[in-house]
């Protein structure tokens, strides 16, 4: 595994329904690794460990390529895909997360099959060419999410997958702290409208609302729902 940084060029993390609290108005001028790593410095370990669901779901019946994983966190989503034989990049701003993240990698005896980059996702745009690019629940106050969909379809091969799971805003969890950050989440259809608008082309496979139970750090329950988009890229351009 390497693991690689870039100065002051790095990727924000993800937010999940952990029970972690984010500033909703931060300085727009923030350094974001710095903002991503006092959020992660906040907690020993932020996420459980344990991959996303929706990339089980989805990426169980992909074949192994490239795997580019954006806003990887503590590593739990990368770490599934190399054990299920893809070749991973996966980048974070957050230098914090990818040292918990390569430890984790570790841990579990993982072979050579992740390389983790540190970068800032606001000025730093990653190569074409992966079989699967997949981001989940990469949310961030410092960076508008259709700048961030457009870099990442960006990175998709023709015939390759982009996998997009988020927050949906109307699935805000009493205790997120987020209410008051809606237009910082999506719906599917705001997925499909802002992808199908990009220079690529695309056929949706996936465009979904799906409903999940989740705990919070006080052991309360709710339920969240997870937008969901699953597309595979079908040329470079829109012909016309």
């Amino acid at each position: 595994m390497t693991h690689q940084h870039d100065g002051g060029a790095h990727l924000h993390g993800e937010i999940h329904d952990s029970g972690a609290h984010l500033h909703s108005n931060p300085d727009q001028d923030a350094d974001p690794a710095q903002f991503w790593d006092e959020v992660y410095r906040e907690k020993t370990k932020r996420w459980s460990g344990n991959p996303n669901p929706q990339l089980i779901a989805e990426a169980k019946g992909l074949a192994p390529g490239t795997a580019l994983d954006l806003g990887c966190g503590e590593g739990a989503d990368a770490i599934w895909l190399a054990q299920h034989g893809w070749t991973v990049t996966a980048v974070d701003v957050s230098a914090v997360a990818l040292e918990r993240a390569e430890a984790h990698a570790v841990d579990v005896g993982l072979p050579d099959r992740i390389t983790w980059l540190q970068r800032n996702f606001g000025s730093w745009h990653p190569e074409a060419g992966f079989d699967l690019v997949s981001s989940q629940f990469l949310h961030s106050p410092l960076l508008p999410w259709r700048d961030f969909l457009a870099s990442a379809a960006a990175a998709v091969a023709p015939g390759g997958a982009l996998l997009v799971v988020g927050h949906h805003p109307d699935g805000l969890t009493p205790w997120s702290g987020h209410k008051d950050m809606k237009d910082k989440f999506f719906t599917p259809e705001d997925l499909v409208e802002a992808l199908t608008n990009g220079p690529e082309t695309w056929r949706i496979n996936v465009a979904d609302s799906r409903e999940r139970a989740v705990t919070g750090p006080d052991g309360q329950h709710a339920t969240t729902i997870d937008s969901v988009l699953r597309a595979t890229r079908t040329s470079g351009a829109h012909t016309s």
